[in-house]
């Protein structure tokens, strides 16, 4: 096992990573508030783990509530459900509550327990590749409208993460490879060593070789709670942990949530980034091909879906966190492992990557 530090001062909490973990009650117990525990999880996740997690938290009153698998459910009504089952137990101010299950769920599940009582202590348990090395860590919680994704949310973060990285055994190939995305957008932003690491591993990555796996989560967690600590509210450098997601957005809003998996969204959209990173000058055409060649080899989509047309493709850009003052701003690549974040780009190299990095 691993354990990683998220250093937000009184508000710190423990990473752990490693094998067999979901059994590990001496890891859990200690982040439970009172006495009762409600724990959140999807139709596909629950038949898997549940028990196992039930098993670990025997010592105290557990409770679970079951919601349908996918992005499409991540909304307000879905929510409103969670709040429904912690009043009908009824669940009080110590309650603490349990993400089982991928970004959704960890998503879902903080934004509630930011909004129960006016907040109750929770903990995330990721099950999906793309949980594990990113959406569980920093705070940030939210459901999404039919206009946006992630725009009603708020920062609020858990007690303790605990990545059992024998449930990734359990994924669909789909699913791996759409987590793979945020290691490799991981890399790009921060650490060169990690993208060639990821040249020559990828395949054992998405193989699940296990100490393949256990490096790319340990080094993901350890890269991105030291972003946290340095801008738990996103004012600053965390906002880099966004490459390709306000392209990869677009895409999710424009074909429907769960269309596309959030990880197959931004693939594409750092593939968009890249172009744009190079046609504006900053990096060069083989950096941007060894990108490209990174993204395909995990199986993952490098261009955005034909049918979305430039002027689609801009409305949904501005509707972004990012975004200020109705101007999109956007994380570009200095380098493989150097990145920023401008909205000083040329609009017409913008729309040039709009256009070029549709699929055909």
């Amino acid at each position: 096992m691993k354990t990683f530090e998220v250093e937000l001062g009184e508000r710190s909490y423990p990473i752990h990573i490693g094998a067999g973990l979901l059994s590990r009650a001496d890891l859990l117990a200690p982040h439970v508030a009172g006495r009762q525990v409600m724990v959140i999880t999807n139709e596909t996740v629950a038949p898997l783990y549940l028990e196992t997690l039930r098993k670990s938290l025997s010592g105290f009153d557990v409770h679970e509530c079951i919601l349908p698998d996918g992005e499409a459910h991540k909304t307000l009504s879905t929510a409103e459900k969670i709040f429904e089952a912690l009043l009908a137990v009824p669940c009080d101010r110590q309650v603490t509550l349990v993400a089982l299950g991928g970004g959704v769920i960890g998503d879902i599940t903080g934004f509630v327990a930011g909004c129960y009582q006016r907040g109750v202590p929770f903990l995330q348990v990721p099950t999906t590749l793309l949980a594990q090395v990113d959406s569980s860590v920093g705070g940030k919680t939210a459901v999404n409208s039919r206009l946006g994704k992630n725009m009603i949310g708020l920062f609020y973060q858990p007690r303790c993460v605990l990545a059992d990285t024998d449930t990734l055994s359990t994924l669909p190939a789909r699913e791996l490879a759409a987590g793979t995305a945020e290691v490799i957008k991981t890399a790009l932003i921060r650490d060169s060593s990690l993208f060639e690491w990821l040249e020559i591993n990828v395949h054992n990555l998405i193989g699940l070789d296990a100490a393949i796996v256990a490096e790319a989560v340990a080094r993901c967690c350890d890269i991105k709670a030291a972003v946290v600590a340095e801008d738990e509210r996103e004012s600053g450098v965390r906002a880099l942990l966004n490459l390709g997601h306000t392209f990869g957005h677009a895409i999710e809003t424009g074909l429907g949530h769960g269309a596309w998996l959030h990880g197959e969204a931004v693939a594409a959209g750092i593939c968009m980034a890249a172009d744009l990173s190079v046609r504006s000058g900053l990096i060069r055409e083989d950096e941007r091909a060894r990108i490209e060649a990174l993204i395909v080899a995990a199986g993952l989509p490098s261009r955005a879906p034909a049918g979305l047309s430039v002027e689609r493709f801009r409305s949904l850009m501005k509707v972004d966190k990012k975004a200020l003052g109705g101007n999109v701003r956007l994380v570009l690549l200095n380098a493989i492992g150097d990145a920023f974040v401008s909205a000083d780009f040329a609009q017409d190299l913008l729309d040039q990557t709009l256009e070029a990095m549709r699929a055909a």
